[in-house]
């Protein structure tokens, strides 16, 4: 046995999934191509025991592993629950205040009960000290180090446990920021110590210090929480390398994810966009909604033209109360609907989420100690769920604590029968999670109804057909093993680095040579941070873009340009360029006036090898008789339907079901409504037409 595993070792690659519920794993043999899943019940007190659980599951063991790749959502959760580390900022002497004042933006203006962010850092501990950079990188003021000594001392006195850095115009010129942070860890060897030029080099000195901030705040959280992954895979026997998926849905190592934590925030989800991208570029797809559904939350991203679509900036909590963020990421709207989401009565009204039954205690009808209504409960009263077939039959779910927790908390108080109630959650958590679709579509300039809806997550394919029907979408796509689909998602991550330097020039005086230099710069950092892991990619992959803007703007567009336009230097591809895409994305352009570039940006990227997209076997447009399990009532809009139960692990390419029907399979069912019609691929992907309704 000892051998075989030493024997396997090469090619074994892990991914592991945490989410509020429940934690997913993939594990892919690189030597015979061959995947196998596992999903166990998330511990949140202990989060390494759900890996290791589904690890178990899924067959393997990190012993057998080279390569262990990791998403969460602790960085993230950290930031919302509030529940980071006791942090202080050190900024610029006259600058304390740029991180509460922010943008000043009021988005409801006739909103008497509205509130503006609340910083992770209160005023008492915002430092300030004298030193002074101007905008071209030219030193006003040196920095008194002295006085940072005795800040750092005064910091350890405080119990602060982290710090962040931040001095006005750094982005040019860093010497004063990394002075100041070896300075203050030198004073504090246990403190986390964070500078905002490691993180960002863009201007905007509001969005770098809340960048900065952020990264002080989860530090110690994140970095404790990694080293206890490291730790327990290396002494179960782990010596490859441990991955952090990014925002971005690349893979950086996990010594960087320690300092540059923020990296991580949409870690989970945005593995998920990138198994969405994977399976458009294997169907031939070029657009496609990526709509994540779990047990705490819904999330969306977009695929379009082919890749996923990313931004510079993001906002955590919401636009209204939002603390920016200035990092590359996915660009990924968010409800707090997910199957683990309590329903309620408020004022006489139904209401659900955003507080969440989570894994423990977890819906009613777990058996686990729960009491709260929750979609999941709902869903098994109206009989879309199958009480003894939850996780394959492994979780027996129970119907009379579903039932009572409705009956007692929504339907009596509403007056409602208890089908009614379960009926109003999903009506109300599908138009819920289609704000999630619009956020990344119709808020974009983007018609979601031009776009297929790829659904996963263990609820997604439970809600994807209510979903696309209240927006307009015509199809929907099932994937292979969605329950797991996030974990799946990393096997097709690559290393990947972004980086970007601010330098406003106008188009027209724009010299190639400089930029050809800065893009040169970013690249050989990114090439070097590729050659710093244990991994060594098939091959590297740079991508260029650039922020850019018409003269007179204020806020600039990201865009994606190829290499040629630069091996050309030709500026009238680049202005075509952009006049395109602010045509999209505001649905005006001006190809007559002006444009300037504000940014630079790339991305390089280490290509790792992808597991085989294999096709299934091919049959008839029936499905065989193995494939139907039988029937179960269910109800759809009006009544309860005498519904067909398929089995999808027995299904064929080419197999054709008409609405209402049931596809079950380990970790998620799907739902066809009457009037649609499913047809599977030569993938086993379940293509679903949406009816009328």
């Amino acid at each position: 046995m000892a051998g075989d595993k030493r024997r396997s070792r090469p090619s074994i690659r892990l991914a592991a999934d945490i989410g509020g519920t429940f934690t997913d794993i993939a594990v892919f043999d690189e030597a015979s191509g061959q995947l196998t899943f596992g999903k166990a019940l998330s511990t949140p007190h202990h989060l390494v025991e759900g890996i290791s659980a589904g690890i178990a599951k899924a067959g393997s063991d990190y012993a057998s592993a080279k390569l262990f790749l990791h998403g969460s959502t602790v960085a993230i959760n950290t930031i919302l629950e509030r529940t980071g580390a006791k942090t202080a900022l050190v900024t610029t002497e006259g600058f304390r205040d740029i991180y509460e004042i922010g943008r000043i933006n009021r988005p409801d203006a006739y909103n008497l009960y509205f509130k503006k962010h609340v910083p992770l850092v209160e005023r008492a501990l915002r430092f300030e000290v004298k030193e002074r950079i101007l905008s071209d990188g030219e030193v006003e003021r040196p920095l008194d180090s002295d006085e940072v000594a005795a800040l750092a001392a005064k910091l350890g006195e405080l119990g602060i446990e982290a710090t962040a850095v931040l001095f006005l115009n750094c982005y040019r010129n860093a010497a004063h920021e990394a002075r100041a942070r070896d300075i203050i860890q030198s004073k504090n060897p246990g403190m986390f110590v964070s500078a905002s030029h490691e993180l960002s080099q863009e201007y905007r000195e509001f969005e770098r210090t809340s960048t900065v901030v952020a990264n002080a705040y989860i530090g110690p959280r994140v970095k404790t929480y990694i080293g206890e992954i490291e730790q327990h895979a290396k002494n179960a026997g782990f010596d490859g390398s441990l991955l952090i998926v990014q925002s971005t849905g690349g893979l950086y190592d996990a010594t960087q994810a320690k300092e540059q934590c923020v990296r991580m925030l949409e870690s989970g989800p945005a593995a998920g966009v990138i198994g969405t991208q994977a399976l458009c570029h294997t169907i031939g797809r070029d657009r496609a909604i990526a709509f994540d559904m779990g047990g705490t939350t819904a999330k969306a991203g977009v695929i379009s033209s082919g890749e996923a679509l990313t931004t510079g900036q993001a906002l955590l909590g919401g636009y209204d109360q939002a603390l920016p963020v200035q990092i590359a990421m996915m660009d990924i709207f968010e409800v707090g609907t997910g199957g683990g989401s309590i329903a309620r009565v408020e004022q006489g009204s139904l209401r659900v989420g955003p507080r969440s039954a989570g894994a423990q205690p977890g819906p009613a009808c777990y058996g686990l100690g729960g009491t709260e209504p929750t979609v999941t409960d709902a869903n098994l009263v109206l009989g879309r769920l199958g009480a003894d077939r939850f996780l394959g039959g492994e979780m027996q779910l129970d119907i009379e604590a579903a039932e009572t927790a409705l009956r007692d908390k929504i339907a009596k108080p509403l007056g409602l029968s208890v089908t009614q109630a379960a009926d109003g959650i999903l009506r109300i958590a599908a138009t819920a999670m289609s704000y999630a679709v619009k956020g990344v579509t119709t808020e974009r300039g983007l018609d979601a109804g031009d776009f297929a809806l790829c659904a996963y997550g263990g609820a997604g394919p439970l809600h994807a057909a209510a979903i696309a029907r209240e927006i307009g979408i015509r199809e929907v796509i099932i994937p292979f093993a969605p329950g797991v689909f996030s974990a799946f998602g990393m096997l097709f991550s690559d290393l990947r680095y972004d980086f970007v330097r601010t330098g406003l020039t106008r188009l027209e005086d724009a010299s190639f040579a400089d930029i050809e230099r800065v893009y040169g710069e970013l690249e050989d950092q990114g090439r070097a941070a590729i050659a710093a892991t244990r991994v060594a990619p098939q091959k590297t992959v740079v991508k260029r873009a650039a922020d850019m803007r018409y003269v007179g703007q204020e806020h600039p567009v990201t865009v994606d340009l190829p290499l040629r336009v630069f091996q050309k230097q030709d500026r009238a591809a680049i202005k075509r360029h952009f006049d395109e895409l602010h045509l999209v994305r505001y649905g005006t352009s001006a190809p007559q006036e002006p444009a300037e570039i504000v940014s630079l940006r790339t991305t390089v990227t280490g290509v790792m090898r992808k597991p085989p997209q294999e096709k299934i076997k091919r049959g008839g447009a029936a499905p065989p008789r193995a494939g139907l399990t039988g029937k179960r009532k269910a109800f759809f809009g009006k009544a309860f339907v005498a519904t067909p139960t398929y089995r999808r692990a027995e299904l064929l390419a080419g197999n054709r079901i008409a609405g209402p029907a049931l596809i079950e399979e380990h970790a998620s069912t799907t739902v066809l409504w009457p009037g649609d019609r499913l047809t599977v691929d030569p993938y086993g992907n379940l293509i679903i037409s949406i009816g009328s309704r």
